[in-house]
């Protein structure tokens, strides 16, 4: 099961506090996106509706309270937009009243024009050779322009003017007699309409197709992947080692001995969000080696990162900002014996391989879960006092933060 919410929770003050209900009735969790992932998942849904082709193709997705616009070439996306132009928000802040107006539409075309125009010509140069429009507003338009003769070749520019006219000319929703229109449409038609045409004036679009695939079907196509070794995550992580020029062996260290140790403490439902934190715990390091930590943690929060929701981000980044230095910063987190157990494993692992080279681990003892309980060789520390040294420290600094431990000497 996978529930996913979008631009409204994106941007509701109250998102927080309705997500624990919300989560609650459902008996699962649900993921926040950004509009990139959104756009990202609509595109996913979109090319398996449509043939397999290489030609270069322009989706169009109109929302309730986004618009996202995405450039892709077969199945993969090459550009991904998302827009606060929505046709629930555009129609309450330019036809409040529902008075369907020439001036209304006029204010309401030219605020998303100026939206879409920053990105305008970026997209036109990309030369696409086929555009298409997914979901309700896109459907419906298509729908109406067709069953009222207005256009015969899916969403044109002058399909749309005629509709724009007689919209106009039926001066508010409850007027309008439309053959195709549903009435819960209806009250929304005019934003939806004024964002279409503005997207199709600013890139110089002729004819759009509607297409059925959107983001459900792509979330659905997503999860798949997860069960059958293409998560999309994956291949975010790789591409940020790869971009934010990770030490990728010291990474891979760091990654095996997180996940080896964290497999003693707890049953492994986080372990992948472990070893993804491992592999990018160094990002920031080319901004800053001693604070790379928080340089990371701020990467991961902030950045667009294909396949991950808000609240799986928000866990890498947190686990990143305590890899290292004090517990203050996070000390919140450290109340919930799953987070704790995950980031003692990160810490010890950052610890062990501070020398940064290959290192023949012994037997560890270790338990996080209610008591935090760390067990190394006396032997193989004295080997390595820098080691002992750094982990005496790091106990300290987790007594200091309300969590004690037990260290037996073996």
């Amino acid at each position: 099961m996978r529930a996913v919410a979008t631009y409204t929770f994106r941007t509701a003050t109250n998102a927080v506090a309705f997500l624990v209900r919300a989560e609650r009735a459902l008996g699962f969790p649900i993921d926040v996106i950004s509009g990139q992932e959104e756009a990202r998942l609509i595109f996913a849904g979109v090319t398996r509706v449509l043939p397999h082709s290489p030609e270069r193709r322009l989706v169009i997705d109109i929302g309730g309270g986004s618009t996202e616009i995405i450039v892709g070439r077969g199945a993969v996306a090459e550009r991904l937009t998302s827009l606060p132009l929505g046709c629930v928000t555009m129609t309450q802040r330019w036809f409040p009243d529902g008075r369907l107006t020439v001036r209304a539409f006029d204010a309401a075309e030219a605020a998303a024009r100026t939206e879409i125009e920053t990105i305008a010509s970026e997209l036109r140069g990309m030369r696409w050779q086929a555009a298409y429009a997914s979901s309700g507003t896109a459907l419906a338009l298509a729908e109406i322009l067709e069953a009222n003769a207005m256009s015969g070749a899916g969403i044109t520019p002058d399909g749309l003017a005629h509709l724009r006219r007689a919209v106009i000319a039926a001066r508010s929703p409850s007027r309008l007699k439309l053959a195709a229109l549903k009435a819960e449409r209806a009250p929304v038609l005019a934003g939806g309409l004024a964002i279409m045409i503005g997207v199709l004036e600013e890139l110089r679009v002729q004819s759009v197709q509607p297409v059925a695939g959107a983001l459900r079907l792509g979330v659905l196509y997503d999860l798949l992947g997860r069960t059958q070794h293409r998560d999309a995550r994956s291949a975010t992580i790789e591409q940020f080692t790869l971009r934010y020029r990770v030490d990728r062996a010291q990474a891979a260290r760091v990654a095996r001995t997180a996940s080896a140790w964290y497999a003693k403490t707890a049953a492994p439902v986080f372990a992948q969000y472990l070893e993804w934190a491992a592999r990018v715990h160094e990002i920031g390091i080319q901004i800053s080696h001693l604070g790379f930590h928080k340089h990371g943690a701020y990467i991961l929060e902030n950045a667009d990162m294909p396949g991950f929701s808000a609240r799986e981000q928000h866990l890498l980044s947190r686990l990143v900002l305590g890899c290292r230095g004090g517990l203050g910063k996070i000390r919140a987190e450290l109340e919930f014996a799953e987070f704790r157990a995950l980031l003692v494993t990160l810490r010890l692992a950052v610890i062990v391989h501070h020398a940064r080279q290959p290192l023949a681990l012994p037997r560890v003892g270790l338990d996080a879960r209610k008591v935090i309980r760390v067990e190394f060789p006396a032997r193989w520390l004295r080997a390595r006092p820098l080691t002992d040294l750094l982990l005496a420290c790091e106990r300290e600094e987790w007594a200091r933060a309300g969590h004690r431990w037990r260290v037996p000497r073996s």
